[in-house]
C-alpha cells in the first residue's frame, strides 16, 4: 500500500493556488470594465462585487463549519466544480439580475486576494503537511504564489484588447472568452485536487466539533480581521481599476501595468515577512509593517499625476501585504488542529462580510465624484484596526514563540 506524499499534496495545493489567483488577477480587472461597457452605473457595479463579496464569505463560513464532519480533499473538489459553473456563467450572461445571482453563489473574487471558498479548505490541509515553526515560511509560499500568479492575471486582462484588435471580434466576446478561460481553471483545479492523500485530513482521533477552546480568541480576531477588511472593502482591486480608469482616463493595459506591479511589490513584501516576524513576533509583523501602508493609502487621491498616484500605491503594496502570511500563521497557530478550519472559516467569513459593504458605498463615491472619499474612509478604518490589533494581542503569543 502507498503511503500518503505530504510534499506532493503540497506542491498541489501551491499549484491550484497559483492558477485560481490567476484566474482571479484577470476577471479583478474585467469585471468592472466589462459591466461598464454593458451600461451598468457604477452602483450597479458596486452591487454586483458586493455580491461577490457577501456570497463568498457565506460560503466561507459555512464550508470551514463543516470541514470537520467532511472530507477536505471532497470539499476542494466541490469548489472546484462551482469555480468552473461561475466562470461558465458570466460568459453567457449579460443582464444585471442574473449576474447578480450569479455572483453571489459563485466563487468569483474582485479582490485577487484572499477571500476565497477555498481558503479554509486549502489552509487547513496546508497545515497538516508541516510543523509549526515552518508555518509562517510555507503561508509565505502560498501568498507569494497567488500574488505572483495574480500579477500575472492581470497582465493577461489585456489580451481582450489583442484579440479585438487582430482578429475583427468585439470586445464583449473577447471579455466573455477570458470568462471561458476561468471556468477551464476550475476544470484543471479539480484535476489537480483529485489525487490529494489523506495526509492532508484532520487526525483521526480529532473531535469533530465547531469552535469551543478557541472561541473567544476566534471571535475577537474576527471583529478586528472586520473592521481590516471593512476598510479594504473600499479599494478592493476592481474597483481600484475602476478609479484609475475613470480619474487619469487611463486605457485597460496601462492599469493593468500598474495593478501588475503592484503584485510584483507585495510577492517582495510576502518574502521579507517571514524573516521579519521570526525576528520580532507575528503580531508586531502585521501592526508595524501594516500601519506606515495605511498611512500612504490616505496620500493617494492628493495625487497631482498618474506617476504620483502609481508610485504611491506601489510602494503602499510593498508593505500592506506582509501582514497576509503572518496572520494566516497566527490564526492556525492559536488554535487546536480540529478547530483549525473553522477558525480560518470564521476570521474570513466575517472580513469577506465586512468588506463586502465597502464597494457599494465606494461605487456611490465614485459615481458622484468624490474620488477621495473611498481611501480616506478605508485608510483611516485599516490604522484604527492596526492601533486595536496591537493593543488587544501585543501579548498573546501562539506555542512556538514562546
Amino acid at each position: 500500500m502507498d503511503r500518503p506524499n505530504p510534499f506532493s499534496d503540497t506542491k498541489r495545493v501551491l499549484v491550484a493556488r497559483g492558477l485560481r489567483a490567476f484566474g482571479d488577477g484577470f476577471v479583478a480587472l474585467l469585471v468592472p470594465i466589462y459591466l461598464i461597457e454593458l451600461g451598468f452605473s457604477p452602483l450597479a457595479i458596486g452591487a454586483i462585487v458586493t455580491s461577490t463579496l457577501i456570497g463568498t464569505a457565506l460560503l466561507t463560513l459555512w464550508v470551514g463549519m463543516v470541514a470537520n464532519r467532511y472530507s477536505v480533499r471532497r470539499l476542494l473538489l466541490a469548489c472546484a466544480v462551482l469555480m468552473a459553473a461561475t466562470g461558465a456563467g458570466f460568459a453567457v450572461t449579460t443582464a444585471f439580475w442574473p449576474l447578480l445571482l450569479i455572483a453571489f453563489v459563485g466563487t468569483m473574487n474582485p479582490t485577487s486576494g484572499d477571500a476565497s471558498i477555498f481558503l479554509p479548505l486549502e489552509h487547513a490541509a496546508l497545515t497538516q503537511t508541516v510543523e509549526p515553526r515552518r508555518r509562517t515560511a510555507l503561508f509565505a509560499r502560498y501568498s507569494v504564489i497567488g500574488s505572483l500568479a495574480g500579477a500575472i492575471g492581470v497582465l493577461a486582462a489585456s489580451l481582450p484588447d489583442w484579440a479585438a484588435a487582430w482578429t475583427g471580434y468585439s470586445r464583449t466576446a473577447a471579455v466573455q472568452s477570458m470568462f471561458v478561460l476561468y471556468a477551464l481553471l476550475g476544470i484543471i483545479s479539480l484535476l489537480l485536487y483529485r489525487p490529494l492523500s489523506a495526509a492532508v485530513e484532520a487526525p483521526d482521533e480529532a473531535p469533530h466539533r465547531p469552535l469551543q477552546q478557541s472561541k473567544r480568541l476566534v471571535y475577537g480576531l474576527a471583529a478586528l480581521f472586520g473592521m481590516d477588511s471593512f476598510g479594504t472593502g473600499f479599494l478592493v482591486q476592481s474597483l481600484l481599476a475602476l478609479w484609475l480608469y475613470q480619474t487619469f482616463q487611463i486605457s485597460v493595459t496601462a492599469a493593468a501595468s500598474i495593478l501588475f506591479w503592484s503584485g510584483i511589490c507585495s510577492t517582495i513584501s510576502y518574502f521579507a515577512a517571514v524573516p521579519i516576524a521570526k525576528r520580532i513576533g507575528l503580531i508586531n509583523t502585521m501592526v508595524f509593517t501594516h500601519l506606515p501602508s495605511n498611512l500612504l493609502l490616505l496620500l493617494v487621491p492628493f495625487s497631482p499625476s498618474l506617476g504620483w498616484a502609481a508610485g504611491l500605491l506601489l510602494a503602499r503594496f510593498a508593505l500592506s501585504q506582509m501582514d497576509v502570511p503572518v496572520r494566516q500563521a497566527y490564526v492556525v497557530s492559536m488554535v487546536p488542529p480540529e478547530e483549525r478550519a473553522g477558525a480560518v472559516a470564521v476570521t474570513g467569513a466575517v472580513r469577506g462580510v465586512a468588506q463586502s459593504f465597502g464597494p457599494v458605498l465606494a461605487g456611490l463615491a465614485i459615481g458622484a465624484a468624490s474620488f477621495g472619499l473611498p481611501f480616506f474612509a478605508g485608510g483611516g478604518l485599516k490604522i484604527v484596526y492596526d492601533l486595536a490589533l496591537f493593543a488587544g494581542f501585543r501579548n498573546r503569543r501562539p506555542a512556538h514563540e514562546r
